[in-house]
């Protein structure tokens, strides 16, 4: 009996176990070329940029030497004192570009005080802004300059991270592992090697997957994030008995009980 208990704990222990290779980035895997330390890797060339999306905020500014020219434009920035004033009692997580941003409508259309409806969706932000340049051009003689720009990187996360939800990263460009780091890591029950990217294209969406235990992923094409992307990160088989939290706790338990069920049927058994 107490070499069946022990062949039994032996196997507990073994299924619950967690391979390192399974939960560590960056590894030089058997089937590519292997990248050392110090070893430059260049960026992949990607063909794609991103274009403005329906339901996107962009934050469109206006600047010249005489300010008295762009006091047609002051209705967004008198929102933007009340607006950055009464969001800093707002709930965690909350945008201030929401309030003071354009929306670009179901149809693609940003409203810009005295410049009227202006369509921008598909268009890339240097496209954007150089349509908005045009036609504030044709207002005025003098030179104003227009600064046009999406409210930094919005995305989403899903399954196995330790903080889902949509995030924000106010940069121009971040990596995956900056997404990582925004939402506070993935869970030790994440399949690292089956990240799925949800990316956003103009007209459609296309499903992506990455690993991240692999080190060429500095090189692929999806090491940067995009804004609107949706991260999706599958669970291990294991997660089935628990997260990682209670796994341990869970598999005690079940040894408890396991233990003591074989003592009492030692004891009514006689062996």
């Amino acid at each position: 009996m107490k070499k069946i208990l022990f062949i039994v704990s032996i196997a507990i222990i073994a299924t619950s176990c967690i391979s390192n290779k399974r939960i560590t980035y960056l590894q030089n895997l058997p089937e590519n070329t292997p990248i050392e330390l110090e070893e430059f890797i260049p960026f992949a060339d990607v063909d794609y940029e991103y274009v403005l999306q329906p339901f996107d905020i962009v934050e469109i500014d206006f600047a010249t030497s005489d300010p008295e020219l762009i006091e047609a434009f002051s209705f967004q920035y008198s929102q933007n004192t009340g607006g950055m004033g009464g969001s800093g009692g707002g709930g965690a997580g909350s945008d201030p570009l929401y309030f003071r941003g354009y929306s670009i409508d179901q149809k693609g259309y940003v409203e810009v005080p005295k410049l009227g409806k202006i369509q921008i969706a598909g268009m890339t932000e240097e496209e954007a802004k150089d349509k908005v340049q045009v036609k504030i051009n044709e207002f005025f003689k003098e030179e104003i300059y227009v600064k046009l720009r999406i409210s930094g990187i919005r995305y989403t996360t899903l399954g196995e991270f330790n903080s889902v939800g949509v995030s924000v990263i106010y940069k121009n460009r971040a990596t995956i592992f900056d997404a990582l780091a925004n939402s506070g890591e993935t869970t030790i029950l994440g399949k690292k090697n089956k990240l799925f990217i949800i990316r956003q294209y103009d007209g459609g969406t296309k499903i992506h997957q990455i690993n991240l235990n692999d080190r060429a992923l500095l090189g692929s094409p999806f090491y940067f994030i995009q804004p609107n992307d949706i991260l999706y990160l599958e669970p291990m088989n294991i997660r089935q008995f628990g997260n990682a939290d209670n796994l341990t706790a869970s598999l005690a338990l079940f040894a408890g009980l396991l233990a003591s069920t074989l003592l009492i049927i030692n004891l009514v058994t006689g062996n």
